[in-house]
């Protein structure tokens, strides 16, 4: 996972440090800045990894995958119809990141959140863009912006 790959420690035994339960193997991984990992016991969520050293147990807990906390931009580009119809193109460039305290739902709630996120945006501009003439669409765009906005907000939180 990540950049760094796990390395094993080859202590076992039972001694005043190690319980004999796990044969004294762990896990260390190395978590990037711009990343958290998420980690599982058994198929179920068990935490999250933050930034830095951290340690688990094989064959008991592992990382299932990782979420990145970096501001991402998807431009999404359609056709639509103004009031008057007139067919119009479309760019809109919407930049998104994954709020750290909801790593669990961009995690396991999202499939793929570049196409949902590109749905949401084409459902906010086919329903708003038609309502417009043409020479309004350009004047218009804040509207437009902070429509595309809030709707991604009430839908993605």
């Amino acid at each position: 996972l990540g950049a760094s790959p796990a390395k094993h420690s080859s202590k076992g035994g039972t001694g005043p440090h190690n319980s004999g339960r796990t044969g004294g193997k762990m896990c260390i991984m190395c978590v990037p800045n711009d990343e958290v990992y998420v980690l599982q016991r058994c198929g179920k969520f068990s935490r999250t990894a933050s930034a830095g050293l951290g340690f688990y147990i094989p064959c008991v807990e592992w990382p299932a995958g990782k979420v990145s906390l970096r501001i991402n931009q998807l431009d999404v580009t359609l056709e639509t119809k103004t009031r008057d119809n007139v067919f119009v193109f479309v760019n809109v460039s919407v930049q998104y990141e994954v709020v750290p305290e909801d790593i669990y739902s961009a995690f396991y709630r999202l499939a793929n959140p570049r196409q949902q996120i590109t749905a949401f945006v084409f459902d906010v501009i086919r329903s708003t863009v038609p309502k417009t003439n043409l020479d309004d669409v350009f004047d218009s765009k804040d509207e437009i912006a902070n429509s595309v906005k809030s709707q991604l907000a009430e839908q993605m939180s």
